[in-house]
């Protein structure tokens, strides 16, 4: 058997290379094989830091009797997930229709030779138990299903196929005139979908729903939004309720920082323990801004403790930053993160036994599995945390650090990056933290520099090389990105970059004849169906970021085109927001944009003085608004629309622009203060 994966580039591929299993990657090898044999073909889509596909792997992949029966009945492809959503977003898609239940990984497919899926699971057990079949037996009923009731598995199929191409497209019943409609038409939705948020909030541990629950960082991001428009309090409550809520207890890494995934349970209590770089970016930027109305002391320990996380255990020698730690170690969920109350008592001072038991929850029960603590955090988030605390924490953090570590996903995927960039330089104009703003400003450039190919910008980098094209939400993340970077420190090479980004989107993915965005480029592989995703799942939605960053990026150029691509994709996509606004928070804040042209503030003059009104402007947390800190003698020509006259009688001055219309120049920052806030918008 030929080992196949063990070249692969991929931590999650790898880590099955030694499986029984003859797996295949995806590509034409493995369906030419299951054309030839005429064998179906059994699909398994995970990535490294997922708990539940170490487990499958444990129990059926590594088994020689279940690897034969796969081996005999079926051609096997392993797809990393975050190597291949273009695959992993079509076959969710195709498990949802078939099982009508949400999917998740690891996502057990069943596909005919021309990859047409008839059967769809996740996680199967190697016994019967869960209310869950035996993975062998399971294994047995498809095959003879394949041999005997063919004719009816090609049958489905066809109209399984129809229900994709209907689910992946523009809904044609119902849509829309992109040429007449307006964004006034949809005026409500913004309100509908923050008033939905609000009746499925936890009003007692935040977030939203029950168990499992996620931290959801793109719809408090959609209320805090709204809180900023309206002065709703509600909004603003849910938003930090949710936000103390997951900070203080098992969903952040109280000694070493950074979120996890999720919590199994509804009072963010006990997390499944991967760090995913693409919930820590959001998470960090929303930390930033709800610390800028409270100033929060836990808040900026939070935001601290998760960039110093980052910066330690997550960025490349490159500079951009790894994908995932896994959840387990040694083969145990949690283990590196746990401990056990004697341990800790005799490693903090006597003391300081009271205080330190109380604030982590060591004096109340175990509470994982009944034998060990998950440190949660019991001190005043108004009040800063004392020194024998804060020595605590890190005298424990040190006695952590021998342990065995979790599982590094060492690939660099653009787009979370792009989500994470974005979140670093927010966070680092927020708390004035000229370092950060350094470290986001390194990663962006660095992508530019590795993680292009043949004049292509590539999705992932790892093993020393640029792979797979780059996928929309690769250009939208890395877009807002660039847009971010720009108001931390003017750099006109990013600019151009951001105007490249956007170039690419518009010629590669752009939907002509209905508008939107297709998540493939034009000239991708040409799979089962090609992808158009409006909803947020575990990542915003590529295409509403897009529309979204296209918007900003028009305005802060003057460039027409990329504003009515964005209108285009909101017309396009209007109608599946209609139905389900909650569930579009990326759309929705993407049609705010449009409803409200984003306000830009211009500010020229010296450096150091510039630096001083942008950090209170900042600060103030107007919606809406960008501001952009241009010095006196840019390194490139600027666009016209940001291109004001430098300062004659003061040492900076600000212009302030919305759509078409600028106010006279300020030279005060008072009165650029007032007037932002006596007329929110203009």
């Amino acid at each position: 058997m030929t080992n196949r994966l063990s070249q692969s580039t991929s931590p999650y591929l790898r880590q099955h290379a030694d499986n029984p299993v003859d797996w295949y990657m995806w590509g034409p090898e493995a369906l030419e094989q299951a054309k030839r044999e005429q064998k179906p073909i059994l699909l398994s889509i995970g990535y490294s830091a997922c708990h539940w596909c170490h487990v499958m792997a444990h129990e059926s992949f590594e088994d020689s009797a279940t690897a034969e029966q796969m081996n005999n009945q079926f051609i096997n492809i392993k797809v990393d997930r975050e190597e291949r959503p273009d695959i992993d977003h079509i076959y969710q898609a195709a498990h949802h229709l078939l099982t009508g239940r949400g999917g998740g990984w690891p996502l057990t497919m069943i596909l005919t030779p021309e990859q047409k899926p008839f059967f769809a699971g996740t996680y199967f057990p190697a016994q019967p138990r869960y209310r869950m079949p035996a993975f062998r037996d399971l294994l047995n009923n498809i095959h003879e299903a394949w041999v005997n009731r063919r004719d009816a598995i090609h049958e489905q199929n066809a109209r399984l196929i129809e229900a994709l191409k209907e689910e992946c497209s523009p809904p044609q019943q119902t849509q829309v005139s992109v040429e007449q409609w307006q964004p006034e038409q949809d005026a409500d939705l913004p309100q509908r979908a923050r008033m939905d948020l609000l009746r499925n909030h936890d009003p007692i541990n935040g977030g939203f729903g029950s168990a499992p629950k996620f931290p959801h960082p793109t719809d408090l991001e959609l209320l805090f939004t709204g809180f900023q428009l309206s002065g709703d309090n509600r909004q603003y409550d849910a938003v930090a309720l949710s936000m103390h809520g997951m900070a203080n207890r098992g969903m952040f890494d109280q000694l070493g920082g950074g979120f996890y995934r999720y919590c199994v349970d509804a009072e963010w209590a006990i997390p499944h323990f991967e760090k995913m770089l693409y919930d820590n970016g959001p998470l960090l930027h929303l930390c930033a801004d709800l610390w800028s109305t409270s100033r929060s002391p836990r808040l900026q320990e939070v935001a601290q403790l998760t960039v110093g996380w980052l910066l330690r255990e997550m960025q490349s020698p490159e500079g951009p930053f790894y994908a995932a730690l896994d959840a387990d170690s040694e083969g145990e969920e949690g283990l590196f993160y746990l401990w056990d109350r004697e341990t800790v008592k005799i490693n903090v001072p006597s003391e300081n036994w009271a205080e330190i038991s109380h604030c982590f929850g060591l004096d109340q029960a175990p509470n994982f599995e009944h034998h060990a603590w998950h440190l949660h955090w019991h001190a005043r988030s108004d009040q800063p945390t004392s020194q024998a605390l804060l020595s605590s924490c890190k005298h424990l953090f040190e006695i952590r650090i021998p342990r065995v570590r979790p599982g590094l996903d060492d690939k660099i995927i653009a787009g979370w990056n792009g989500l994470m960039i974005s979140g670093l330089a927010h966070a680092g104009r927020m708390f004035d933290r000229s370092d950060w703003i350094i470290e986001a400003h390194r990663a962006l450039i660095s992508i530019q520099k590795i993680m292009f190919m043949n004049g292509r910008l590539h999705s992932i980098y790892a093993g020393g090389r640029a792979q797979f094209n780059a996928y929309l939400d690769d250009y939208a993340f890395l877009l807002q990105a660039c847009i971010e970077c720009l108001q931390a420190r003017w750099d006109s090479s990013i600019l151009a970059f951001a105007e490249y980004l956007a170039h690419a989107i518009l010629n590669d993915f752009e939907d002509t004849h209905a508008g939107g965005y297709f998540f493939t480029a034009h000239n991708h592989e040409v799979l089962i169906t090609r992808p158009r995703i409006v909803h947020d799942a575990a990542t915003p939605s590529g295409y509403a970021s897009a529309a979204r960053a296209l918007m900003m990026l028009g305005h802060l150029t003057g460039e027409i085109r990329f504003i009515h691509s964005a209108e285009k994709a909101l017309a396009s996509a209007i109608p599946q927001a209609r139905d389900r606004p909650a569930a579009f928070a990326s759309f929705i804040l993407a049609l705010e944009s449009a409803l409200i042209a984003p306000r830009i503030i211009i500010l020229r003059g010296e450096s150091v003085e510039m630096a001083a009104w942008a950090l209170e402007l900042t600060r103030a947390n107007l919606p809406h608004t960008l501001i952009m800190c241009i010095p006196h003698e840019p390194a490139e020509p600027l666009p016209p629309t940001l291109d004001k006259p430098r300062p004659t009688l003061s040492k900076v001055n600000a212009w302030v622009c919305q759509g078409v219309s600028c106010l006279p120049e300020l030279t005060d920052l008072r009165a650029v203060l007032k007037v932002c806030n006596l007329c929110p918008m203009l």
